[in-house]
């Protein structure tokens, strides 16, 4: 028999659901436009984490100290490199311009069989040192990130003024300043002496921008960080990604079913977000369920294609790594990524707990790893699975990993777990 409920009732039923779906819509709105006061606008960390730590350092908890100390350190190491350009290589890209970025794939080497050494032959896992020189922008662009994402996050904690004043220095440069800036493409990504001029993979060479973006949320709370320049840092990304969108770099690496696909999303996402692009945002956040959950994480959490590598827990965490800020900026949009699951049992969390069993265990990790890595490096993803799943299994595993690894980590900063 089938029921059937008045319409005054049904109303009364779907008023709350519509009302809940409403709130959840304007928390939405209100963590993606959050700017400045108490909360930054960032879209890969957590503005309500950042504030948590930021009180608990003003108030004195010691326990915060370590990591914090440490971040002082690195960023007053940050207040003396660069600034960073791509006018700087001492290689020309093939188009003839040097604002373009050029860079070479990492595990190509000269063959050794031919006197020019050309073509390049493939080692995986295996970094030629070639590839980590001046002579192209990949070194440069990681040392330029990584030292405003220090100096941002400095500033965030303590509001020394400098820090905040070089970070904006580098991102000018690198981005903004006419003579010095990088065109918003990355044509000549990871090129291969002998084979290619640039690669659809060459894209993971930027995932870091979707640190960029969150440097600069907590950068907008700083007189160094201008509205000009804010404004013209969103129309570079705009470019950037409607380049990521249309080109035929962009499109073929969207539909890689490795990290490197996992990564572009992250990309898309951040500066979607960053460009007030929600909607293709939320559109790629969705897609994550089936063309990335789906595809690269089987029912018992491993990553098949991750696990293929020389270097598979390494790529298992970073492909994981992406998925979470892909989970985070999900939460941002009202689409949960956390906890979701196919039909037949994958999920982000079984891919988690896969990772954390070694760690729990300390079973030694049966697939190929020809570097070293140490528990700890699992540390970040166990703090925002603890966060996330609000599971105590994650914190009692946390305490497996040696405390000196970890006590002066930033993950205990930016993701408070205890």
């Amino acid at each position: 028999m089938q029921l059937r409920l008045p319409n005054r009732v049904l109303a009364m039923a779907i008023l709350p659901l519509c009302l809940l779906g409403a709130a959840r819509c304007q928390k939405a709105h209100r963590d993606i436009t959050n700017s400045g006061g108490e909360h930054p606008r960032v879209f890969c960390l957590s503005p309500v984490k950042l504030a948590k730590s930021k009180a608990r350092i003003t108030g004195g908890d010691e326990s915060l100290q370590p990591a914090l100390k440490r971040l002082r350190l690195e960023a007053d190491e940050a207040l003396k490199v660069g600034p960073f350009s791509v006018m700087d290589k001492k290689l020309t890209p093939p188009s003839g311009d040097k604002h373009d970025y050029m860079s070479f794939g990492p595990y190509w080497w000269p063959d050794s069989k031919k006197a020019d050494g050309l073509p390049y032959i493939r080692r995986d896992g295996q970094v030629n040192p070639e590839t980590r020189t001046d002579d192209t922008d990949r070194l440069a662009f990681g040392r330029m990130t990584s030292a405003v994402e220090t100096l941002a996050l400095a500033w965030y904690f303590t509001d020394h003024k400098p820090y905040a004043v070089h970070a904006a220095v580098l991102l000018r440069t690198w981005f903004l300043d006419t003579a010095t800036r990088m065109n918003p493409h990355l044509q000549f990504g990871q090129a291969i002496p002998g084979r290619t001029r640039g690669r659809d993979i060459g894209i993971i060479d930027t995932a870091r921008l979707t640190r960029i973006v969150d440097a600069i949320g907590l950068l907008e709370s700083s007189h160094a960080w201008a509205a000009k320049d804010g404004h013209a840092m969103r129309d570079w990304c705009t470019e950037y990604v409607k380049w990521l969108r249309t080109s035929k770099h962009g499109l073929g690496e969207e539909k890689k079913l490795n990290n490197h696909g996992t990564w572009y999303d992250a990309q898309v996402v951040s500066l979607a977000l960053f460009t007030g692009q929600n909607d293709l945002a939320r559109t790629i956040i969705e897609q994550v369920k089936s063309r990335r959950i789906d595809k690269h994480i089987e029912p018992d959490g491993r990553q098949p294609h991750e696990l293929a590598r020389t270097k598979s827990l390494g790529y298992s965490a970073m492909n994981l790594n992406g998925l979470f800020r892909l989970a985070i900026m999900g939460e941002k949009l009202g689409v949960d990524l956390w906890r979701y699951e196919s039909r037949d049992g994958r999920s982000i969390r079984k891919a988690l707990d896969f990772l954390a069993h070694y760690v729990e265990s300390g079973e030694k990790w049966p697939y190929k790893q020809i570097a070293p890595y140490k528990p700890a490096a699992l540390f970040s993803l166990l703090c925002r699975g603890l966060i996330a799943y609000n599971d105590g299994k994650y914190k009692v595993i946390i305490k497996r990993i040696p405390p000196k690894d970890i006590l002066d980590d930033r993950t205990n900063l930016l993701w408070p777990w205890y």
